[in-house]
């Protein structure tokens, strides 16, 4: 872009990036180092995260955390999103700097810890609610449910969900098989057309994951998913998308929002399999 007056050229890569935000980080107004603080402490957040999302985390107005990206030299979110993107593996704290991170806040006991966890899932449940459509959950539960067979795959953090839509859909007596991928044997062979796959993947998404959808989807399989973000990897490669964020507390997430969805989609899919 080319800078105005008042606004600087924006930034050719992240590491240019942090640089403006920590000669800036102390000469903004209120509000503007309000995000600016915020943003230091997890850029990690930027590559899945939209604008209001950020926003909420920095307790501004969306329209305040864009002026915070444009006093950076950017002309809004995206474009500085464009640039974390590209770089999302390497901005996720290690485990050993997460711990550290939470060592003030474990100054107050567990107590104190699980107020954080419970307050950042209160957060994903409301941001749930206000970005999953009736209609598009409904369209996914109805398509999942017109199938003879289920498989479901998630890899790492997403087995945790897939795991226990597999339990459910047993005991509300739905066909589903539960693909975990053990020995790298693939399992993709046993989706034939017409069958329904439900994939589970987050950043920095799990390859194996979505070289099963792919594979699924060239052997005549519907293909639905979850994910943390609507335009990642995974959106080209499904029928249908549904998107969780979750809140996390110095780098850890739960999976509140991602288990309510998956819950109520499984329950849907067996009540409307019953109507039949």
């Amino acid at each position: 872009m080319t800078a105005s007056a008042d606004q600087p050229d924006a930034p050719n890569n992240v590491t240019q990036t942090i640089e403006r935000l920590d000669e800036l980080i102390d000469t903004l107004p209120k509000r503007l180092n309000q995000c600016a603080t915020f943003t230091r402490r997890h850029l990690h957040l930027i590559a899945v995260s939209t604008v209001s999302d950020m926003a909420r985390a920095a307790e501004v107005a969306p329209s305040v955390y864009m002026r915070f990206c444009q006093a950076l030299g950017f002309s809004g979110y995206s474009e500085m999103q464009a640039l974390f993107r590209a770089q999302y593996t390497g901005f996720r704290p290690a485990y050993d700097e997460r711990l550290a991170t939470l060592r003030p806040e474990m100054a107050g006991g567990t107590g104190r810890l699980l107020a954080e966890f419970a307050e950042a899932g209160h957060k994903s449940l409301i941001s749930l609610a206000n970005t999953v459509t009736s209609g598009g959950l409904e369209a996914i539960a109805q398509a999942l449910a017109e199938a003879p067979l289920l498989h479901l795959v998630g890899m790492r953090r997403a087995y945790a969900v897939v795991s226990n839509m597999s339990y459910m859909l047993g005991k509300l007596e739905v066909p589903a098989v539960l693909h975990s991928d053990p020995g790298r044997l693939g399992g993709a062979a046993a989706v034939a057309p017409g069958h329904a796959v439900f994939a589970v993947t987050y950043a920095s998404y799990s390859q194996e994951t979505l070289d099963f959808a792919q594979a699924a989807r060239a052997r005549g399989a519907r293909v639905y998913g979850l994910s943390d973000a609507p335009d990642g990897p995974l959106t080209e490669l499904v029928d249908g998308l549904l998107v969780a964020h979750e809140g996390e507390v110095a780098g850890f997430r739960s999976l509140n929002a991602s288990m309510t969805l998956a819950t109520t989609l499984v329950v849907a899919v067996a009540a409307l399999r019953d109507q039949d």
